[in-house]
């Protein structure tokens, strides 16, 4: 367990994780070069629809890793993880905010006036939008000055409205996936995003019992 805790703070260690994370993206990049410089058939029979839909997955992802970073350090006891769970949230922003490029460019030619037409006529389209839209101040006040600015207790409430994205993201997925009946995937998000939440429900009433009450930073 000390050697990974050596891992966990090497300084190279972060560097890594970064580069890990951008992976998926570089996979896109290259796919989208290779079918526009060479029209190599990387991104399948509709281009649009898998570029749109990889940035959804890779969304969830990396909020279902996000989530994951406190009951594994709680669990295995390797507090150094902490430490990547920032960048990784704003991983998930990153994502997200790609999916939502994808969908204007790709599904609407960048047409506000058509954009907003669509959020408002699809509720799967609504939902998602919604999810960014909270996972915007999230990522905007994910750097110590805000921590600072905010307090910590203000803080620790807003950055809890990763629940509730959580929550929609499912939906907005499910909701994709129920056009064309195809619902293995989101089983899948379900059950691990049940577990990730209901570790965090047990961990809360566990310290509703304890006596006196311990005070201390509800971490994602």
């Amino acid at each position: 367990m000390s050697s990974a805790k050596g891992l966990l703070l090497h300084p190279a260690a972060k560097p890594l994780v970064f580069i890990a994370c951008l992976l998926p993206f570089a996979w896109l990049a290259y796919g989208v070069a290779a079918a526009v410089l060479w029209n190599a058939d990387t991104l399948g029979a509709n281009p649009a629809e898998h570029l749109i839909r990889a940035t959804g997955d890779w969304t969830l992802r990396m909020l279902c890793i996000t989530l994951a970073i406190t009951p594994v350090r709680v669990v295995t006891g390797t507090p150094a993880l902490a430490r990547f769970r920032r960048m990784l949230g704003l991983f998930v922003y990153f994502y997200v905010l790609l999916h939502l490029l994808s969908y204007s460019w790709f599904d609407m030619g960048f047409d506000l006036a058509d954009i907003a037409k669509d959020i408002a006529k699809r509720p799967f389209i609504l939902v998602g939008f919604s999810a960014f839209v909270l996972l915007t101040p999230l990522a905007a006040t994910s750097f110590n000055r805000a921590v600072r600015a905010l307090g910590a207790r203000r803080w620790q409430a807003l950055h809890k409205l990763v629940y509730l994205v959580a929550g929609l993201a499912l939906l907005h997925f499910f909701w994709m996936r129920s056009g064309k009946n195809d619902f293995n995937e989101v089983f899948v998000y379900v059950a691990i995003l049940a577990v990730l939440l209901g570790w965090r429900l047990a961990q809360r009433l566990k310290k509703k019992r304890r006596w006196p009450p311990v005070d201390g930073p509800d971490a994602l």
